[in-house]
This record gives structure tokens, sequence and C-alpha cells, in this order.
């Protein structure tokens, strides 16, 4: 069960994966993956926040966190890769790089903000000038000022 500090995870994303996602979602998706490269993001969470690069430089939706998966490239893939924005087994070789370890961040109930949270509530909610690249924890409270 995730502590009150690390109720929340910020997970960054490219504006093409985030208009995936979205279009995805629109089209009936229950469950979803986020994939990244290597072994990271968060082992445990309630919440994940959505944090769109620039030029959005917002936090453009919420979703529930089910679990980490991480591991071989190609076990992940044919388990989740149905759950993800990437359209074919090759797309997804060239998004890992030539890496062979990936992680699947497997969440549901996923909604797009109406009014996304901007870089500056983020500064003088969590006191920090930017988002590390790995994603961030927030605490309960702090996701609560933020989705007020």
């Amino acid at each position: 069960m995730p502590t009150e500090e690390r109720y929340g995870f910020i997970l960054l994303s490219d504006e093409k994966w985030w208009n995936r996602l979205c279009e995805r979602n629109r089209s009936g998706s229950k469950t979803n993956a986020f994939v990244r490269r290597n072994l990271v993001g968060p082992l445990e969470a309630q919440k994940l926040l959505f944090y769109v690069k620039r030029p959005s430089m917002q936090i453009k939706g919420v979703a529930d966190f089910i679990e980490r998966v991480a591991g071989d490239y190609k076990e992940l893939w044919e388990k989740y890769g149905s759950e993800t924005c990437i359209n074919s087994f090759d797309e997804y070789l060239v998004f890992l790089r030539g890496r062979r370890k990936a992680t699947f961040i497997r969440f549901s109930n996923f909604c797009e903000f109406e009014v996304p949270i901007s870089i500056e509530a983020l500064k003088k909610v969590l006191g920090i000038l930017k988002i590390p690249r790995g994603g961030k924890y927030i605490s309960h409270e702090a996701l609560n000022k933020l989705i007020k």
C-alpha cells in the first residue's frame, strides 16, 4: 500500500505519446500501459499524473495506477503490447533504441483534465522548477492541492 508521501507519481510524456493515449482512451480502452526504456517508474502509487513536456509543460491527465511490470522487452510486449499506444513491434523496437529491458506502467480510469495544471502551479505546490526525467512521487496532500 502506498504511503501518504508516495500517493501519486508524475510521469513525463512527449506530446506525440500523449495524443496517442488520448485517442486510445476515446476508443474505449479500459487498461493502458505507459512504456519506459530501462527499469524505471513507480513501484507504488494510487494515482498517476501525466506531465506533457514542451511545448505544453502541463499536467494534462490522471489515472489509477495498477502496477509496474519490468523486465525483458520481448516478454513484456507479448503480454502487454496491446495496452500501449505503440502501433507495432517494429515501432516498439525503434522506441527502445536497442535496450533489452523495459518497464510497462499499467493503469486504468484514465481521464484528461478539462483545465490542465500549469508548470507555475507545480512550482508553487511542489517547489520544483522542473520535473525529473524519471518522474516524481508526490504526497496525497500535494496531489489534492494540484487537482482541487
